[in-house]
């Protein structure tokens, strides 16, 4: 709302007015007032939580610690979707394509969290919605996602960023090829592209980024048996499918990660700054370029709503780091993995995700390990056994014992020491995610 407040009065000679034209400064602006909402908001929502007595009911497992958990008030994760939702409205760009879908998801996601951490508190459900419902639910948004990214007239790519001969950076013509001067390159998150429609190649597109190859490039096309017709409905297809597969996994994904204090809200906010660069990158048609990776105009706004999202998350940490003040429950974790899966799919950077979200995959990895091996052993032996001593991953250190097949220590960790070895885990892959745009 700021933002079209600005563009409306733009006429008028407001001192500062044009410092909301960069993507840069309302990137920083949407990071602090997203966390001051965090801080501010989240403390009165916490006592309302205490209030209502919303506390979160804790088994006994066995854990270091757990039981000292019992009662601290849980959907927490109302915090960060007011703190998201509330600064994306005032400083996105509400008519970008980008904005709206990530928004939409904000709120999709979490009417699909609160409504399960609503059966599981209120009805005294411990299981909550239905896993069926849950995932129909998340595939109608993945389908969501993938028809509007086909269909849209707004979601291009541009499949060389080059500059050419109609290019202007900050009111100077660059030509194909053009070193640009140190002077040029601090003004190119003000880029504008004068291209005429001959020299444009503004396409649709299934392709994506993927590392190892000169181009840093995969078309789904490629994954199709037809040619002609056939084949561009078919890449259509198998791109809307993994989207949907790509969204569904996150928010799993992320929620199977929520079980420590901190665990899921701080690896999160390092893959949230990683995929708010990429989509900086992305989005600036300079330093696409320089990577060669494909420009995909608009995509900027993307950044702007990560920053949001990140500084939502460090304001939730506030209160959410050990020992708990509150938890976020399904209402902030399925909204967080819906948001990185989303953000990574509009940017393109979908094939990075195994990689970034590690942490993610391997959780859930886990859970599906110890699931399918317990079945195994029960049927073949009669007796199901275990291959970690707990899952998800972070409980099997938390938890004393040594099974038969994972050897560790028999004593447990204490909790605030995996969380951090867990963030120091997610910066690592942070940081190989970045590099892997310079690898060919």
């Amino acid at each position: 709302m700021i933002y079209h407040l600005f563009e409306a009065l733009k006429d008028y000679d407001i001192p500062g007015q044009g410092l909301i034209t960069y993507l840069s400064f309302r990137a920083i602006i949407a990071a602090v007032l997203s966390m001051m909402i965090a801080l501010f908001a989240g403390k009165k929502i916490i006592r309302a939580l205490q209030r209502k007595q919303i506390g979160e009911t804790i088994r006994d497992l066995g854990l270091e610690g757990q039981l000292s958990k019992k009662g601290t008030p849980t959907m927490g994760g109302i915090i960060i979707i007011v703190a998201v939702l509330g600064t994306a409205l005032l400083i996105c760009d509400l008519t970008n394509i980008y904005a709206i879908l990530l928004i939409l998801t904000t709120v999709w996601c979490g009417a699909i969290g609160l409504r399960d951490d609503y059966i599981k508190v209120f009805k005294h459900n411990k299981d909550g919605m239905s896993a069926k419902t849950k995932l129909a639910l998340q595939i109608a948004l993945g389908l969501v996602i993938g028809i509007t990214v086909w269909q849209s007239d707004k979601i291009v790519v541009r499949e060389k960023a080059v500059p050419d001969r109609h290019t202007e950076v900050a009111g100077k013509t660059v030509t194909e090829g053009q070193v640009l001067s140190a002077n040029t390159l601090k003004l190119k998150d003000r880029v504008v592209s004068t291209d005429n429609t001959e020299n444009v190649n503004m396409v649709k597109s299934t392709k994506t980024t993927i590392p190892f190859v000169s181009s840093h490039e995969f078309d789904y096309r490629d994954l199709t048996p037809f040619r002609g017709a056939w084949n561009w409905y078919f890449k259509w297809l198998i791109y809307v499918l993994m989207i949907v597969v790509v969204i569904t996994a996150c928010s799993n994904g992320t929620n199977l990660t929520d079980g420590m204090d901190g665990l899921a809200a701080g690896t999160s906010t390092i893959v949230g700054v990683v995929l708010g660069i990429l989509a900086w990158l992305s989005g600036n048609l300079i330093d696409s370029s320089y990577l060669n990776i494909m420009y995909i105009p608009g995509s900027g706004e993307v950044a702007v709503f990560m920053s949001a999202f990140v500084g939502a998350l460090v304001g939730f940490l506030w209160y959410n780091s050990y020992p708990a003040q509150v938890f976020m429950g399904d209402t902030g974790s399925l909204t967080i993995g819906g948001i990185i899966g989303v953000c990574a799919v509009l940017i393109r950077k979908e094939l990075l995700l195994p990689l970034l979200c590690g942490i993610f995959l391997v959780e859930s990895l886990s859970v599906i390990m110890q699931r399918g091996w317990f079945k195994y052993t029960k049927k073949k032996y009669g007796e199901g056994r275990r291959i970690f001593k707990m899952a998800p991953l972070h409980h099997h250190f938390q938890k004393e014992g040594i099974p038969a097949r994972i050897q560790s220590p028999a004593r447990a960790i204490p909790e605030a020491k995996i969380v951090t070895r867990f963030w120091i885990i997610g910066i690592i892959l942070g940081v190989a995610t970045l590099a892997l745009l310079k690898i060919r």
